[in-house]
């Protein structure tokens, strides 16, 4: 049933007023009818736009600004504010006075959208929009974001574009208050400015860097264009004047005096000629011209300021020229300008020209070669003293001092006459040795200065046919034992050390039975077999002589033996193996180890045989008594007791002391000291034994032969205290001897008594 509804018009009817009633119902509206819904009702707010303007004081009570007009109010209805500062910036009252309680300010916000409602009591009538517009006033001055700077070039034409400025203005710029005009205030000469752009131009005046160099312009920006109560600021803005070549370079002076040592090599900056130019240094180009003939020996350049740089082209001789007198001139290119006060472009504008006076002054010059470099070509197999040629020098100098020559480098082929500097060989040349040499010539002055300079010698060695053609390809040449005759055994060729041989010849120096040459008249020959049936078990070695002759004047010859070898041979008289013939001698290194092997051994046996005799000697001595051991005195100072002392004393008294009684306590004795070369002291038995020693030494063949003197410590045997000597003493303690007569003796044996004594009588 509910389907059937929906779809019959009578249902949508049914529907609709429904729900319209429902609406009605929740407004308070008693009339439900179709009609009162289909249709919008008037608008009941009547109200324009509220304007107000910025920057206004409000005074207590709030200042009014407009009125809220609604057709159903009445004096039960009130009016209510909601929005964009409602109740704060703006407020109401129950008769819809708007009023402004706070100052407002455009350029933080030029509008506010606010929302009226109509109330009855509680209960809402009616609510709409309205907006409320805040009206500008010129309370804002223009203001310029920098100091703009810029530039032109001087001489330029009326209405050239130099720079803009800009100014910024908060005010409405839909009204006056916002609108800026620019003026300048000053340099109205020389630049203009649109007043509604602030584009600066120039005004034709004549720009010229040279006499300033830079403006610095006063703009004004003012905004209610046309009236007196706008507001304006100013700014400054610098304009640059750039240079152009517009000013004539000149010389500073007339004239420039320079003076220069005749030895100064080419480039040498003689002096500066400065150029008074007012243009900058990047639009100062002079250019300079030496008259002729001095352009070819001097020149004029740059500096880093651009002024010109006098300098040498070539060296000055002071015994030819001493001064030089020359004029220079300067030229430029600048930009000229028109009555109209346009450039025109550059023309060719002359200046004065300066006179330049240069003094050469004198030095002590070295000497000068007649040739920086001498070439000589010598046949190789020259002779020591040969001449070869001659060098040359001479003094540069008015005084003309005498020049001596020499050759410094001890290596040098050839030596130098030091008078006439004629060159002559000091080796003989080989010019497969050392093709060509070179020597350095020294030539000096024979002045307190000594000035030397140095040439060159070249020698070139040339050749002669001084070299024996070799055979080359030997190595090719072999036999294969299944070769047929007729068959080429090999080519040979040939190797010559001259520079220019010429053709070789070659030819057999004995005929052979079994084989025959044939030269090809191209510096090779082939080796052909005439007869074959070789084998490697039982051919013997089979050596053919090659007689080889080149093509020079005169003409060498060479004989060569050609030595063939038997090989096993395969397909294309490839071989696999072949029979090796040793030649017979002994080469010069197996001769060289040989000696060295017969040098070591000797050395060996010598040393072997002195090793055995010295064992020997010492086995012999071994075997003697510990009397004949000798032992040999040395002489001590007069402190006595060591063995220093025994050459101090004549050993005779020892051996006859017992015997003569002579014990006293300080006995006489001699007032020089020696032990062997004294007669008393070859008294007695010390007599017998030395010759007894003698004879032994004499007879003893296995004795190697001293030139030294040997001294004997015997006592004698009628000694009561017997040997003294340590060599028989085992120890210094439990010696069964009394040496206490020691004491007696004198202060001389004090150290003997005292070392072996048991009371040393120290009375003394």
């Amino acid at each position: 049933m509910m389907i059937d509804v929906f779809r019959w018009p009578l249902g949508i009817f049914l529907w609709t007023f429904l729900l319209n009633f429902i609406f009605t119902t929740a407004e308070g509206v008693k009339d439900a009818s179709p009609v009162s819904v289909l249709h919008r009702e008037k608008r009941d707010f009547q109200w324009k736009t509220i304007i107000v303007y910025e920057e206004k004081n409000p005074q207590n009570p709030p200042e009014k600004i407009g009125q809220l007009k609604n057709t159903r109010s009445s004096t039960r209805t009130s009016f209510k504010l909601f929005g964009e500062g409602a109740n704060d910036i703006f407020s109401v009252n129950t008769n819809g006075d708007l009023f402004v309680k706070k100052r407002l300010d455009r350029e933080k916000k030029s509008s506010y959208k606010l929302t009226a409602q109509l109330l009855d009591g509680n209960s809402e009538i009616e609510t709409d929009e309205f907006i409320i517009e805040v009206q500008d006033i010129n309370d804002h001055t223009p203001r310029f974001s920098d100091s703009p700077t810029g530039s032109i070039d001087e001489r330029t034409k009326k209405g050239d574009y130099v720079l803009t400025v800009k100014a910024d203005d908060d005010d409405d710029p839909s009204t006056p208050n916002g609108r800026i005009a620019y003026k300048l205030l000053n340099g109205t000469s020389f630049f203009t400015i649109d007043e509604n752009t602030g584009v600066i131009s120039t005004a034709g005046g004549a720009l010229d860097r040279e006499i300033q160099s830079q403006y610095k312009l006063i703009v004004q920006a003012s905004d209610l264009p046309g009236s007196d109560g706008g507001r304006s600021s100013t700014t400054e803005v610098l304009i640059k004047i750039n240079d152009i070549n517009d000013n004539v370079a000149t010389f500073s002076k007339r004239i420039f005096r320079f003076s220069v040592k005749e030895d100064q090599k080419p480039g040498f900056k003689i002096g500066t000629l400065h150029i008074e130019d007012r243009d900058e240094k990047e639009n100062k180009k002079p250019r300079f011209t030496v008259t002729p003939p001095f352009n070819q020996i001097f020149d004029v350049e740059l500096n880093d300021n651009n002024d010109g740089v006098l300098t040498l082209i070539k060296g000055l001789d002071y015994e030819t020229t001493a001064s030089y007198t020359l004029t220079i001139t300067v030229t430029e290119d600048v930009v000229v300008q028109r009555p109209d006060n346009e450039k025109s472009g550059l023309a060719l504008q002359l200046t004065p020209s300066a006179q330049i006076f240069i003094t050469v002054e004198d030095v002590d010059e070295p000497p000068v070669f007649n040739q920086s470099e001498y070439t000589f070509n010598v046949l190789e197999g020259q002779t020591r003293y040969k001449v070869i040629g001659s060098v040359s020098a001479r003094d540069a100098d008015k005084t003309s001092h005498r020049i001596r020559y020499s050759i410094e480098d001890p290596k040098s082929p050839v030596e130098v006459s030091s008078d006439t500097g004629q060159l002559t060989l000091k080796i003989d040349l080989d010019r497969e040795h050392q093709p060509s040499h070179t020597v350095q010539v020294t030539a000096q002055e024979e002045s307190e200065t000594g000035q030397k300079s140095y040439a060159t010698v070249k020698i070139n060695v040339l050749d002669i046919n001084d070299n024996k053609p070799e055979l080359a390809n030997e190595g090719n040449v072999y036999l294969c034992e299944n070769d047929e005759k007729g068959t080429v055994i090999g080519t040979i060729g040939a190797t010559d050390a001259d520079e220019n041989p010429g053709k070789f010849r070659f030819a057999l120096a004995r005929k052979s039975l079994n084989f025959s040459l044939h030269d090809n008249f191209d510096n090779t020959a082939n080796v052909i077999l005439t007869h074959g049936h070789f084998s490697m078990d039982s051919s013997a070695e089979t050596i053919l002589e090659i007689e080889i002759t080149d093509g020079g004047t005169p003409p060498q010859r060479s004989v060569t033996p050609l030595r063939l070898r038997v090989c096993a041979c395969g397909h294309d008289r490839q071989f696999h193996s072949c029979r090796e013939y040793y030649k017979s001698g002994i080469s010069m290194s197996a001769i060289v180890a040989i000696l060295f092997c017969i040098v070591a051994i000797l050395v060996i046996v010598i040393l072997f045989v002195l090793h055995k005799h010295y064992r020997r000697a010492a086995l012999v001595n071994l075997g003697k008594p510990s009397s004949e051991i000798h032992e040999q005195l040395v002489s001590y100072d007069e402190e006595g007791g060591g063995e220093m002392d025994t050459d101090g004393y004549d050993v005779s008294v020892l051996s006859s002391a017992h015997r003569d009684g002579r014990l006293g306590p300080d006995p006489a004795l001699p007032p020089t000291y020696a032990v062997v070369n004294k007669p008393q002291a070859c008294k007695g038995d010390m007599a017998v034994m030395i010759e007894v020693k003698k004879d032994e030494a004499d007879h003893d063949r296995d004795g190697i032969p001293y030139d030294t003197l040997h001294i004997y410590g015997y006592e004698g045997t009628e000694s009561l205290a017997g040997s003294l000597s340590s060599l028989d003493s085992t120890s210094s303690f439990g010696s069964e001897l009394d040496y206490d007569f020691l004491s007696d003796w004198g202060p001389r044996f004090r150290t003997l008594a005292e070392l072996y004594g048991c009371d040393a009588d120290t009375s003394y």
